[in-house]
Protein backbone atom coordinates (compact mmCIF):
# COMPACT_ATOMS: atom_id res chain seq x y z
CA UNK A 1 0.00 0.00 0.00
CA UNK A 2 1.31 3.44 -0.95
CA UNK A 3 0.79 5.37 2.28
CA UNK A 4 1.36 8.70 0.56
CA UNK A 5 -1.48 7.95 -1.84
CA UNK A 6 -3.93 7.30 1.00
CA UNK A 7 -2.53 9.50 3.77
CA UNK A 8 -0.56 12.35 2.22
CA UNK A 9 -1.02 14.74 5.16
CA UNK A 10 -1.28 14.69 8.95
CA UNK A 11 -4.94 15.61 8.57
CA UNK A 12 -5.51 12.26 6.82
CA UNK A 13 -3.86 10.41 9.70
CA UNK A 14 -6.01 12.37 12.14
CA UNK A 15 -9.23 11.45 10.34
CA UNK A 16 -8.43 7.73 10.41
CA UNK A 17 -7.18 7.80 13.99
CA UNK A 18 -10.41 9.40 15.15
CA UNK A 19 -12.34 6.38 13.87
CA UNK A 20 -10.00 3.91 15.59
CA UNK A 21 -9.60 5.51 19.03
CA UNK A 22 -12.50 5.40 21.55
CA UNK A 23 -14.25 8.74 21.91
CA UNK A 24 -13.31 9.30 25.56
CA UNK A 25 -9.65 8.77 24.68
CA UNK A 26 -9.93 10.95 21.60
CA UNK A 27 -11.36 13.78 23.67
CA UNK A 28 -8.37 13.53 25.99
CA UNK A 29 -5.95 13.72 23.06
CA UNK A 30 -7.64 16.29 20.90
CA UNK A 31 -9.21 18.72 23.38
CA UNK A 32 -7.99 21.99 24.83
CA UNK A 33 -9.35 24.07 27.70
CA UNK A 34 -12.11 26.67 27.96
CA UNK A 35 -13.67 27.59 24.63
CA UNK A 36 -10.55 26.27 22.91
CA UNK A 37 -9.76 29.73 21.56
CA UNK A 38 -6.04 29.19 22.08
CA UNK A 39 -6.18 26.02 20.00
CA UNK A 40 -7.53 28.08 17.09
CA UNK A 41 -5.19 30.99 17.84
CA UNK A 42 -2.20 28.69 17.39
CA UNK A 43 -3.40 27.76 13.91
CA UNK A 44 -4.35 31.28 12.88
CA UNK A 45 -1.03 32.73 14.03
CA UNK A 46 0.95 30.16 12.07
CA UNK A 47 -1.11 30.85 8.95
CA UNK A 48 -0.22 34.55 9.17
CA UNK A 49 3.49 33.78 8.75
CA UNK A 50 4.22 34.15 5.02
CA UNK A 51 7.19 33.98 2.65
CA UNK A 52 7.89 35.53 -0.72
CA UNK A 53 8.64 32.67 -3.15
CA UNK A 54 11.99 32.51 -4.88
CA UNK A 55 12.35 32.00 -8.64
CA UNK A 56 15.19 31.16 -11.01
CA UNK A 57 17.32 29.59 -8.32
CA UNK A 58 18.00 26.34 -10.19
CA UNK A 59 17.94 22.83 -8.74
CA UNK A 60 18.39 22.43 -5.00
CA UNK A 61 19.83 19.67 -2.81
CA UNK A 62 18.25 19.59 0.63
CA UNK A 63 19.94 19.09 3.98
CA UNK A 64 17.56 18.93 6.95
CA UNK A 65 20.14 17.81 9.51
CA UNK A 66 20.22 20.04 12.58
CA UNK A 67 22.49 20.36 15.60
CA UNK A 68 20.89 21.26 18.92
CA UNK A 69 22.96 21.58 22.10
CA UNK A 70 25.78 19.54 20.63
CA UNK A 71 23.56 16.71 19.34
CA UNK A 72 22.96 16.27 15.60
CA UNK A 73 19.53 15.14 14.43
CA UNK A 74 18.37 14.17 10.96
CA UNK A 75 15.77 16.95 10.91
CA UNK A 76 14.80 19.95 13.05
CA UNK A 77 11.76 18.28 14.63
CA UNK A 78 11.00 15.71 17.30
CA UNK A 79 8.38 14.12 19.54
CA UNK A 80 6.98 16.18 22.41
CA UNK A 81 6.10 14.62 25.78
CA UNK A 82 2.42 13.61 25.97
CA UNK A 83 0.87 12.40 29.20
CA UNK A 84 -0.88 9.02 29.24
CA UNK A 85 0.48 8.35 25.77
CA UNK A 86 -0.12 4.62 26.15
CA UNK A 87 -3.82 5.19 26.77
CA UNK A 88 -4.12 6.99 23.45
CA UNK A 89 -2.58 4.05 21.61
CA UNK A 90 -1.37 0.83 23.24
CA UNK A 91 2.35 0.87 24.10
CA UNK A 92 2.69 4.27 22.43
CA UNK A 93 5.74 5.32 24.42
CA UNK A 94 7.92 2.41 23.33
CA UNK A 95 6.66 2.50 19.75
CA UNK A 96 7.39 6.21 19.44
CA UNK A 97 10.77 5.78 21.10
CA UNK A 98 11.79 3.16 18.55
CA UNK A 99 10.49 5.28 15.67
CA UNK A 100 12.43 8.30 16.92
CA UNK A 101 15.64 6.29 17.19
CA UNK A 102 15.23 4.90 13.68
CA UNK A 103 14.58 8.40 12.32
CA UNK A 104 17.41 9.99 14.35
CA UNK A 105 15.10 12.54 15.98
CA UNK A 106 14.52 13.13 19.73
CA UNK A 107 11.79 11.45 21.76
CA UNK A 108 10.51 13.01 25.01
CA UNK A 109 8.87 10.90 27.71
CA UNK A 110 6.42 12.53 30.11
CA UNK A 111 6.47 12.20 33.89
CA UNK A 112 2.88 10.99 33.52
CA UNK A 113 3.60 8.43 30.80
CA UNK A 114 2.24 4.91 31.05
CA UNK A 115 5.78 3.51 30.85
CA UNK A 116 8.69 4.23 33.15
CA UNK A 117 11.96 5.71 31.90
CA UNK A 118 13.60 2.32 32.45
CA UNK A 119 11.07 0.62 30.15
CA UNK A 120 11.46 3.13 27.34
CA UNK A 121 15.19 3.91 27.41
CA UNK A 122 16.40 0.64 25.82
CA UNK A 123 14.67 1.68 22.59
CA UNK A 124 16.24 5.14 22.53
CA UNK A 125 19.96 4.45 22.15
CA UNK A 126 20.77 7.51 24.28
CA UNK A 127 18.40 9.67 22.23
CA UNK A 128 15.84 10.40 24.96
CA UNK A 129 14.64 13.53 26.73
CA UNK A 130 12.94 13.24 30.14
CA UNK A 131 10.16 15.73 30.89
CA UNK A 132 9.54 16.55 34.54
CA UNK A 133 6.45 17.92 36.20
CA UNK A 134 8.14 19.35 39.28
CA UNK A 135 7.81 17.14 42.37
CA UNK A 136 7.39 19.04 45.62
CA UNK A 137 9.36 16.53 47.68
CA UNK A 138 13.12 16.84 47.25
CA UNK A 139 13.66 13.12 47.81
CA UNK A 140 11.21 12.19 45.03
CA UNK A 141 12.75 14.84 42.81
CA UNK A 142 16.25 13.48 43.33
CA UNK A 143 15.17 9.90 42.76
CA UNK A 144 13.39 10.77 39.49
CA UNK A 145 16.50 12.50 38.22
CA UNK A 146 18.69 9.55 39.16
CA UNK A 147 16.35 7.09 37.48
CA UNK A 148 16.23 9.15 34.28
CA UNK A 149 19.99 9.58 34.20
CA UNK A 150 20.71 5.93 35.01
CA UNK A 151 18.26 4.83 32.31
CA UNK A 152 20.22 6.85 29.75
CA UNK A 153 18.19 10.01 29.23
CA UNK A 154 20.51 12.82 28.17
CA UNK A 155 18.21 15.83 28.50
CA UNK A 156 15.94 17.08 31.27
CA UNK A 157 12.87 19.19 30.46
CA UNK A 158 11.23 21.16 33.26
CA UNK A 159 7.64 22.06 32.37
CA UNK A 160 6.66 25.35 34.01
CA UNK A 161 3.32 26.24 32.41
CA UNK A 162 1.15 24.04 34.64
CA UNK A 163 1.17 25.93 37.96
CA UNK A 164 -2.39 24.70 38.60
CA UNK A 165 -4.56 22.08 36.89
CA UNK A 166 -6.63 23.22 33.91
CA UNK A 167 -10.27 22.30 33.63
CA UNK A 168 -10.38 20.79 30.12
CA UNK A 169 -14.16 20.82 30.00
CA UNK A 170 -14.40 18.72 26.85
CA UNK A 171 -12.45 15.96 28.56
CA UNK A 172 -14.78 16.10 31.56
CA UNK A 173 -17.83 15.77 29.32
CA UNK A 174 -16.31 12.68 27.70
CA UNK A 175 -16.54 10.72 30.94
CA UNK A 176 -12.81 10.07 31.20
CA UNK A 177 -11.46 9.85 34.74
CA UNK A 178 -7.90 9.41 35.94
CA UNK A 179 -7.23 6.55 36.22
CA UNK A 180 -9.90 5.47 33.70
CA UNK A 181 -12.97 3.76 35.15
CA UNK A 182 -14.68 1.53 32.63
CA UNK A 183 -18.31 2.55 32.86
CA UNK A 184 -20.94 1.08 30.49
CA UNK A 185 -20.70 4.29 28.48
CA UNK A 186 -16.96 3.94 27.99
CA UNK A 187 -17.17 0.21 27.31
CA UNK A 188 -19.64 0.91 24.49
CA UNK A 189 -17.13 3.31 22.95
CA UNK A 190 -14.34 0.75 23.28
CA UNK A 191 -16.48 -1.87 21.54
CA UNK A 192 -16.63 0.38 18.48
CA UNK A 193 -12.81 0.38 18.22
CA UNK A 194 -11.81 -3.30 18.11
CA UNK A 195 -8.16 -2.79 17.16
CA UNK A 196 -7.57 -0.41 20.07
CA UNK A 197 -9.50 -2.77 22.37
CA UNK A 198 -7.55 -5.89 21.38
CA UNK A 199 -4.17 -4.20 21.60
CA UNK A 200 -5.01 -2.65 24.95
CA UNK A 201 -6.26 -5.98 26.26
CA UNK A 202 -3.04 -7.61 25.13
CA UNK A 203 -1.15 -5.23 27.42
CA UNK A 204 -2.84 -6.97 30.38
CA UNK A 205 -4.49 -3.98 32.05
CA UNK A 206 -5.69 -0.45 31.45
CA UNK A 207 -2.71 1.90 31.22
CA UNK A 208 -1.59 3.71 34.37
CA UNK A 209 1.03 6.34 35.14
CA UNK A 210 3.70 3.91 36.28
CA UNK A 211 6.32 6.43 37.35
CA UNK A 212 3.80 8.36 39.42
CA UNK A 213 2.45 5.14 40.91
CA UNK A 214 5.94 4.37 42.21
CA UNK A 215 5.74 7.44 44.47
CA UNK A 216 2.08 8.17 45.01
CA UNK A 217 0.92 5.50 47.42
CA UNK A 218 -2.73 6.05 48.22
CA UNK A 219 -4.02 9.55 47.63
CA UNK A 220 -7.56 10.88 47.84
CA UNK A 221 -9.46 14.05 47.17
CA UNK A 222 -8.74 14.36 43.45
CA UNK A 223 -11.24 15.48 40.82
CA UNK A 224 -12.10 13.22 37.89
CA UNK A 225 -9.56 14.87 35.59
CA UNK A 226 -6.74 14.98 38.13
CA UNK A 227 -4.32 12.24 39.15
CA UNK A 228 -1.89 11.50 41.94
CA UNK A 229 0.78 13.54 40.20
CA UNK A 230 -1.09 16.71 41.10
CA UNK A 231 -0.58 15.99 44.78
CA UNK A 232 3.08 15.16 44.27
CA UNK A 233 4.07 18.19 42.26
CA UNK A 234 4.40 21.87 43.01
CA UNK A 235 4.31 25.17 41.14
CA UNK A 236 8.02 25.84 40.58
CA UNK A 237 9.79 29.14 41.15
CA UNK A 238 13.20 30.52 40.16
CA UNK A 239 14.89 28.76 43.06
CA UNK A 240 13.47 25.48 41.80
CA UNK A 241 15.14 26.05 38.43
CA UNK A 242 18.43 26.75 40.17
CA UNK A 243 18.12 23.54 42.20
CA UNK A 244 17.48 21.46 39.09
CA UNK A 245 20.29 23.08 37.13
CA UNK A 246 22.69 22.21 39.94
CA UNK A 247 21.32 18.68 40.38
CA UNK A 248 21.26 17.67 36.69
CA UNK A 249 24.60 17.33 34.94
CA UNK A 250 23.14 16.97 31.45
CA UNK A 251 21.36 19.21 28.99
CA UNK A 252 18.57 21.21 30.62
CA UNK A 253 15.52 22.78 28.93
CA UNK A 254 12.72 24.86 30.44
CA UNK A 255 9.38 24.35 28.66
CA UNK A 256 6.34 26.61 28.64
CA UNK A 257 7.99 30.06 28.44
CA UNK A 258 6.28 32.79 26.40
CA UNK A 259 7.45 36.04 28.02
CA UNK A 260 10.70 37.31 26.50
CA UNK A 261 11.48 39.10 29.76
CA UNK A 262 12.15 35.70 31.34
CA UNK A 263 14.74 34.71 28.75
CA UNK A 264 17.82 36.64 29.98
CA UNK A 265 17.39 35.31 33.51
CA UNK A 266 17.01 31.74 32.31
CA UNK A 267 20.07 32.14 30.12
CA UNK A 268 22.09 33.48 33.05
CA UNK A 269 21.01 30.48 35.14
CA UNK A 270 22.56 28.09 32.64
CA UNK A 271 19.45 26.78 30.88
CA UNK A 272 20.57 25.16 27.62
CA UNK A 273 17.40 25.90 25.64
CA UNK A 274 14.10 27.72 26.14
CA UNK A 275 11.00 25.92 24.92
CA UNK A 276 8.14 28.15 23.80
CA UNK A 277 4.80 26.42 24.32
CA UNK A 278 1.24 27.10 25.42
CA UNK A 279 0.67 23.40 26.06
CA UNK A 280 -1.22 23.20 22.76
CA UNK A 281 -4.06 25.20 24.27
CA UNK A 282 -4.65 22.74 27.08
CA UNK A 283 -3.81 24.97 30.05
CA UNK A 284 -4.84 28.62 29.55
CA UNK A 285 -7.35 29.85 26.98
CA UNK A 286 -6.04 33.42 26.83
CA UNK A 287 -2.48 32.56 25.90
CA UNK A 288 -0.68 33.97 22.88
CA UNK A 289 0.51 31.51 20.27
CA UNK A 290 4.19 30.56 20.66
CA UNK A 291 4.85 31.57 17.04
CA UNK A 292 3.75 35.10 18.02
CA UNK A 293 6.21 35.17 20.92
CA UNK A 294 9.17 33.86 18.91
CA UNK A 295 10.62 37.09 17.44
CA UNK A 296 10.81 38.87 20.80
CA UNK A 297 12.25 35.77 22.46
CA UNK A 298 14.89 35.49 19.75
CA UNK A 299 15.87 39.11 20.33
CA UNK A 300 16.09 38.55 24.08
CA UNK A 301 18.46 35.57 24.21
CA UNK A 302 21.22 33.72 22.40
CA UNK A 303 20.33 30.26 23.77
CA UNK A 304 18.60 27.82 21.40
CA UNK A 305 14.83 28.11 21.14
CA UNK A 306 12.43 25.18 20.77
CA UNK A 307 8.78 25.66 19.84
CA UNK A 308 5.62 23.57 19.86
CA UNK A 309 1.81 24.08 19.84
CA UNK A 310 -0.32 24.07 16.71
CA UNK A 311 2.31 22.64 14.33
CA UNK A 312 0.60 20.62 11.61
CA UNK A 313 3.19 20.09 8.91
CA UNK A 314 6.57 20.84 7.41
CA UNK A 315 5.62 24.35 6.35
CA UNK A 316 4.78 25.21 9.98
CA UNK A 317 8.24 23.97 10.99
CA UNK A 318 9.82 26.29 8.43
CA UNK A 319 7.69 29.17 9.68
CA UNK A 320 8.94 28.66 13.23
CA UNK A 321 12.57 28.43 12.14
CA UNK A 322 12.23 31.56 10.03
CA UNK A 323 11.00 33.53 13.05
CA UNK A 324 13.75 32.34 15.37
CA UNK A 325 13.24 28.75 16.48
CA UNK A 326 16.12 26.29 16.33
CA UNK A 327 13.96 23.20 16.75
CA UNK A 328 10.25 22.33 16.56
CA UNK A 329 8.35 19.65 18.46
CA UNK A 330 5.00 17.97 17.77
CA UNK A 331 2.89 15.94 20.19
CA UNK A 332 -0.67 15.17 19.11
CA UNK A 333 0.31 14.48 15.51
CA UNK A 334 2.49 11.49 16.39
CA UNK A 335 -0.50 9.94 18.16
CA UNK A 336 -2.69 10.55 15.13
CA UNK A 337 -0.08 8.59 13.20
CA UNK A 338 -0.10 5.72 15.70
CA UNK A 339 -3.89 5.66 15.87
CA UNK A 340 -4.14 5.56 12.09
CA UNK A 341 -1.41 3.07 11.22
CA UNK A 342 0.06 1.68 14.45
CA UNK A 343 3.82 1.20 14.08
CA UNK A 344 3.73 2.18 10.39
CA UNK A 345 2.37 5.59 11.38
CA UNK A 346 5.34 7.41 12.94
CA UNK A 347 7.81 6.55 10.13
CA UNK A 348 5.21 7.68 7.62
CA UNK A 349 4.76 10.94 9.51
CA UNK A 350 8.51 11.55 9.49
CA UNK A 351 8.34 11.14 5.73
CA UNK A 352 5.35 13.50 5.47
CA UNK A 353 7.18 16.19 7.42
CA UNK A 354 10.41 15.81 5.47
CA UNK A 355 8.69 15.86 2.09
CA UNK A 356 6.60 18.87 3.08
CA UNK A 357 9.66 20.76 4.27
CA UNK A 358 11.58 19.99 1.09
CA UNK A 359 8.69 20.92 -1.21
CA UNK A 360 8.37 24.30 0.47
CA UNK A 361 12.13 24.85 0.66
CA UNK A 362 12.16 24.32 -3.11
CA UNK A 363 9.68 27.17 -3.46
CA UNK A 364 11.91 29.36 -1.33
CA UNK A 365 15.25 28.49 -2.87
CA UNK A 366 17.03 27.26 0.26
CA UNK A 367 19.15 24.20 0.96
CA UNK A 368 18.89 24.26 4.76
CA UNK A 369 15.97 25.40 6.95
CA UNK A 370 18.19 27.84 8.89
CA UNK A 371 18.68 29.85 5.70
CA UNK A 372 15.11 31.06 6.13
CA UNK A 373 15.93 32.99 9.32
CA UNK A 374 14.58 36.49 8.87
CA UNK A 375 12.95 35.77 5.50
CA UNK A 376 9.35 35.41 6.70
CA UNK A 377 6.89 38.20 7.36
CA UNK A 378 3.72 38.27 9.43
CA UNK A 379 0.52 39.27 7.68
CA UNK A 380 -1.77 41.47 9.81
CA UNK A 381 -4.82 39.40 8.84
Amino acid sequence: MDLHARYPAISDLKARARRRIPKFVWEYLDSATGKEATLQRNRDALDRVLFTPSVLHGEISYDLSTTLCGQTYSAPFGISPVGMSGLIWPDAERKLARAATNAKIPYSISTVATRTPEEVAPRLDGNGWFQMYPPRDEGIRSDMLKRAKDAGFSTLILTVDVPVPSRRERQVRSGLTTPPKLTPRLLAQIAMCPTWAMKTSAMGAMPRMKLIDDYAGKVTGLSSTQHAGYLLRTSPDWDYVTWLRDAWDGTFFVKGVLNAEDAPRLEAMGVDAIWLSNHAGRQFDASPAPIEALPAMREATKVPLIMDSGVEGGLDILRAIALGADFVMLGRAWHYALGALDTDGPPHMVDILRKDMEANMGQLGVTRPAELRGKAFVSPV
